[in-house]
Order: C-alpha cells, then sequence, then structure tokens
C-alpha cells in the first residue's frame, strides 16, 4: 500500500517544502501494522538514512512507533505516513537498538511529545558516542543531516514492558548483548506481529556489533515466540521467523567455528578477515564487506575465551 499526499497537504508542502515531507510507502502487514521496508545499501556514498524497516502499530486510542530511520527527514516522512492513517495520538517512540539507522528520524516527533522508549543500556551508549554518531551522519549525508540529532530515551526497559495503545498491548523486551548490548524486541498481541530490530536480518548479510555467541543464544530464545508475521530490522517481513532464524543461525555458527579455528592455529586477524566465514556467503546481499567487518569483531572477542 503506497500513500499519496492529499490536495491539502500537497498545497502546504507547496507553500512550505521544510515543514511537510512526502510520506513513505508503506505495507499494512496485519490489522493496524505498519511498515516501511528499507533499502539494502550499505553506509557510505549512497546511504540515505533509509536502509531500516521502520513502521508503526495503530491502537484504538494512540499510536507507539517503532524505529524512525536514519535522518530527520526519513522520520519526517513516517510521520507523514503515520498522519495518513490515522489522526490519534503518537504516544510511543520505541528504539530496537542504537544504530544510526533506526535511531535519527527520532527528532521528527518530539512535537507529539511521545515518550521515547530504548534498553536500559541505550541511554549510556547513546549518550558517549553521540558526537561520533552526528559527524558519521553529517559525512555520510551532508545538508540532508540537518534537523537530526541524538534524542535519549524518557523510559527505560530492564526487562520487559507493556504499553497500552488502546485495545491493544505491545509487550517490549531487553536482551542480554547479541546484535548489540541495546537489542529490544516489540510484540503486538492482537495480531502476534513480531518487531525483532536486528536481531534477524533477512536477505541482507547480519551485522555484528555485539556478541557473537550472545547472539547465537538470543536467537534460539527467538525461535520459542509464537508470533504470525515478523518484521527483521532489515529485509522483507515474513511469516517464515524460524526459517529465516535459522539461516542466519547458520552463517553466525560458521563465522564463530572459523574464527576460532584461525585463533586455534594462529592465523593472525588479517588472514583471518580475508578467509573466515566466506562459505556461509549464499545469497547474502552486501556480504563481502559486511563478513570483513564481522571477523574483524569477533576474533579479539573470541581470541580470550
Amino acid at each position: 500500500m503506497k500513500l499519496v499526499l492529499t490536495s491539502i497537504q500537497l498545497i502546504f508542502c507547496l507553500v512550505s517544502v521544510s515543514v511537510c515531507a512526502a510520506p513513505l510507502s508503506i505495507s499494512k502487514i496485519a490489522d493496524g501494522v505498519y511498515v516501511h521496508t528499507g533499502k539494502h545499501d550499505d553506509f557510505g556514498e549512497h546511504y540515505d538514512g533509509d536502509i531500516a524497516n521502520i513502521g508503526f502499530v495503530v491502537g484504538a486510542e494512540s499510536v507507539a512507533v517503532v524505529d524512525t530511520g536514519g535522518s530527520y527527514k526519513v522520520g519526517e516522512a513516517l510521520r507523514e505516513s503515520i498522519k495518513a492513517v490515522t489522526e490519534l495520538p503518537i504516544r510511543y517512540v520505541i528504539n530496537t537498538h542504537n544504530h544510526p539507522d533506526h535511531i535519527f528520524g527520532n527528532s521528527a516527533f518530539e512535537q507529539d511529545q511521545p515518550e521515547f522508549i530504548g534498553h536500559v543500556n541505550l541511554p549510556n551508549i547513546l549518550e558517549m558516542n553521540r558526537d561520533s554518531l552526528i559527524r558519521a551522519l553529517t559525512q555520510d549525508l551532508g545538508e540532508y543531516a540537518i534537523g537530526s540529532k541524538v534524542i535519549l530515551p524518557t523510559k527505560i526497559v530492564k526487562d520487559t514492558m507493556d504499553l497500552d495503545l488502546g485495545g491493544r498491548i505491545l509487550h517490549l523486551k531487553s536482551w542480554p548483548k547479541a546484535h548489540t548490548s541495546t537489542d529490544l524486541t516489540v510484540f503486538d498481541d492482537k495480531t502476534n506481529t513480531l518487531w525483532t530490530g536486528d536481531l534477524l536480518f533477512i536477505s541482507r548479510t547480519p551485522s555484528l556489533d555485539g556478541d557473537l555467541k550472545g547472539w547465537i543464544v538470543v536467537i534460539d530464545a527467538l525461535k520459542t515466540i509464537n508470533a504470525k508475521v515478523t518484521v527483521p530490522g532489515h529485509g522483507n517481513p515474513t511469516v517464515e521467523k524460524n526459517v529465516m532464524l535459522n539461516k542466519q543461525s547458520a552463517y553466525l555458527n560458521l563465522l564463530l567455528t572459523d574464527v576460532r579455528a584461525s585463533i586455534k592455529n594462529g592465523v593472525n586477524l588479517m588472514e583471518a578477515i580475508n578467509s573466515d566465514g566466506k562459505g556461509g556467503k549464499g545469497d547474502w546481499l552486501l556480504f563481502d564487506v559486511v563478513n570483513r567487518r564481522n571477523v574483524n569483531l569477533a576474533y579479539p572477542q573470541l581470541e580470550w575465551e
């Protein structure tokens, strides 16, 4: 489902482009659940802030946003998509983890005065990396980074938290260090829709920024969740969650095995980066660049296990 501007919205945009963005294309994947699927680009030359899956859930009384994209402009466009669907207040903005492609659209929602919600570790991680995140975004996006800023959570999830949108409850759960140290999932009990954030990648190569062994353990836990539809952090929503999790687990376990073998056999880091994990390439997108980064992070972790 692709939304377009109404004539009134279009006139307003022509008068003041800076305060009105065209809505993002969104799909209704379940009753009251809407997703914008990001592109499979990497950070760098072609990065435009729109690579992560973002979206929202509409209850009888309010709206919860799940991730907001990689810039103010992307968040602004998502907000326009919400306003085209419902006039209900945007009460919650949930960040599934700390990565810039998921959080920098937050500033577009400040005017709604929502609760910004994240993992218990998220405030400290964002605060420590605030300057470097802004610098990197400005380098990648130039003038398109204008308006983007780091917004700290106003509520944190230490273990679990329930949000009532009116007639539907969202169950939030924080996880031990896995993809990152700030991973949070969202489960809508009305439609059995699970938002995994980047704990699940589909099509795009899984990118490690946390703990390799921890991520494999969390994948097994995610398999026990009875979800009808699952929204990954990247890639198309799926009704075959466990099939996708098994594919991801196979790659991560191969990476684990290869890096351990390299360390045991005295293979240095640079040699390992050029060889380890390559047998898991399959049909993963962006594999060569992402796999090298994964080995670079996993090697020093496993060197001292």
